[in-house]
């Protein structure tokens, strides 16, 4: 019935991962390795594509990947609290700082 040494190992093996985890934990284990299969194949085929991609076609792989970032513009307190009160929907022609500010506050507190 058996009689490849490689059958006996195999049971073997299926004999202690149940005596050691339990049957519980023997699908946990089967998701883990088709997860592990999984990225496995994925990173095979990502460099299987690489290997045979031309140098011009991985120039532009890289550039269509790379983004260039913006520094963040810098604004001041004045603009911060303008541009905010806006995001909230107040409107801020004709009013001050401090009253923008109190309708800023206004909206914040939560409603009773």
């Amino acid at each position: 019935m058996f009689e490849d040494p490689m059958q006996w190992l195999i049971i073997g093996v299926i004999v202690v991962v149940i005596f050691l985890w339990g049957p519980q934990k023997i699908p946990d284990l089967a998701k883990a390795l088709g997860r592990a299969r999984k990225e496995f194949d994925s990173a095979s085929k990502e460099m299987n594509a690489a290997m045979t991609m031309t140098p011009a076609q991985a120039v532009a792989q890289v550039a269509a990947q790379t983004t260039v970032q913006k520094p963040p513009v810098e604004m001041s307190g004045d603009q911060m609290l303008v541009d905010t009160a806006k995001q909230l929907g107040i409107n801020t022609e004709g009013k001050t700082r401090d009253q923008i500010s109190q309708e800023i506050l206004n909206r914040a507190k939560p409603q009773a």
